[in-house]
């Protein structure tokens, strides 16, 4: 196993493996970022430079620094740039496709760490469909990664324990909190906000308040977000996606049964912020 970790390659340049990578740089680690999509790559190009522009106008880095984390960062289409010591997945929340992905990368870097970034799969089942699955963990980050201090770092039972602390490490050198769990649907968090959300759609779907009413008693309650201004910052796609995943997981508990509110705007695309309606209309934010 990698000793040490030098280069972390990123593979997937959404929303989140664009934040990902940013942290990565920033931490001063050379990063690669991997993505077929040239369009989407492009799109994390920018991004990146406004996050960091961002960050230069609050005076939270200076001019050099943000010249030195994109110079850390190599944008990528090619998989054979792909050469790291940890490789953190951040793609479609499909087993298949990220079991498919990690044995291609495996072939040639045995000795790798390997971490995906799900937020509800099972990384065991994932880890038992590897040549090496000592060396995978689950690595959820939240998003937006480069604000979002939280980590979850999920142990299964093949995890290398030399594995777990060489993410530790790593993780709290990019300046976030790790928190060690063993794998389990919805790992701590998501399995916590289930009820948040399912119970704010449930309450909706009987007519007793709308979104708007439901969102600012929360907020008055003191959540910092509504549960529906929350899932459409997420997006309603991701949301239900693991909802479906820990319902099914638990074995299709009751109360955890998604809503059908929720799948209606996916199934309409209603994703929320991302696509400038969801709970709610963004016609201002949507890119």
């Amino acid at each position: 196993m990698t000793q040490k970790i030098n280069t972390i390659c990123v593979c997937g340049a959404g929303t989140m493996g664009s934040g990902i990578a940013q942290v990565c740089a920033t931490a001063g680690y050379k990063t690669i970022l991997y993505e077929l999509n040239e369009a989407v790559l492009e799109k994390a190009k920018a991004s990146i430079d406004k996050g960091l522009k961002f960050l230069l106008s609050k005076n939270k880095i200076s001019a050099e620094q943000k010249q030195t984390i994109e110079s850390q960062i190599v944008f990528t289409n090619n998989f054979t740039d792909c050469i790291a010591d940890l490789y953190i997945e951040a793609i479609i929340e499909n087993p298949e496709i990220k079991i498919k992905l990690f044995n291609q990368l495996s072939a040639n870097n045995q000795q790798a760490i390997f971490a995906t970034n799900t937020s509800s799969l099972s990384v065991t089942s994932i880890a038992e469909r590897l040549p090496n699955p000592k060396h995978l963990v689950g690595v959820h980050f939240f998003n937006p990664a480069p604000v979002m201090k939280l980590v979850e770092i999920v142990k299964t039972k093949f995890t290398d324990d030399a594995v777990i602390e060489m993410i530790e490490f790593v993780i709290k050198k990019m300046g976030k909190t790790p928190v060690i769990c063993n794998d389990a649907p919805g790992f701590i968090v998501n399995r916590v906000a289930r009820p948040f959300y399912i119970e704010s759609l449930r309450i909706a779907e009987e007519g007793l308040a709308d979104f708007e009413t439901i969102d600012r008693l929360l907020e008055n309650a003191g959540f910092k977000m509504g549960a529906f201004k929350l899932m459409d910052l997420i997006g309603n796609d991701i949301n239900y996606t693991v909802s479906c995943s820990v319902y099914e997981q638990l074995n299709q508990p009751a109360h955890l049964q998604p809503s059908y509110i929720q799948q209606q705007k996916v199934e309409q695309g209603e994703l929320g912020v991302k696509t400038g309606k969801g709970y709610y209309e963004y016609h201002d934010l949507k890119e």
